[in-house]
């Protein structure tokens, strides 16, 4: 059995930080490639940020952002935790949404996407 579970989420006030963090758990083998998510009230799923997986090199990882975060948002990657973390910089009030991780996540019998149960972020003053 697999879980993810993001949390980290809360409310900032604009211009303000927050680190989103991802950990998977469980009979895992390898994660593949990691993706962020955002839902504002009212509007579409919008992706926010990958990292693929570069193996035990991190410096083969790629990201690739939304131009809506790009300079603002970054998204890392510890293997050996199975974590997977989202640093939000200069938050802005479009930012409030429920943030979600995807993993694309390998066992001994198969390798599917699993998703978080999602985190709320507030951006008000």
């Amino acid at each position: 059995q697999v879980q993810v579970v993001e949390s980290g989420g809360g409310l900032v006030q604009p211009g303000g930080s927050l680190r989103l963090s991802c950990t998977a758990s469980g009979s895992i083998t390898r994660i593949y490639g990691i993706y962020w998510y955002r839902q504002a009230p009212g509007k579409q799923r919008e992706l926010v940020a990958t990292i693929t997986s570069g193996g035990d090199i991190a410096s083969d990882n790629t990201s690739n952002y939304a131009d809506s975060v790009k300079g603002r948002f970054s998204i890392s990657r510890d293997n050996a935790k199975n974590t997977m973390y989202l640093q939000m910089n200069s938050l802005k009030p479009e930012d409030t949404a429920v943030y979600y991780c995807r993993a694309d996540i390998a066992t001994l019998t198969h390798r599917i996407a699993y998703w978080g149960q999602g985190t709320q972020v507030t951006v008000s003053s």
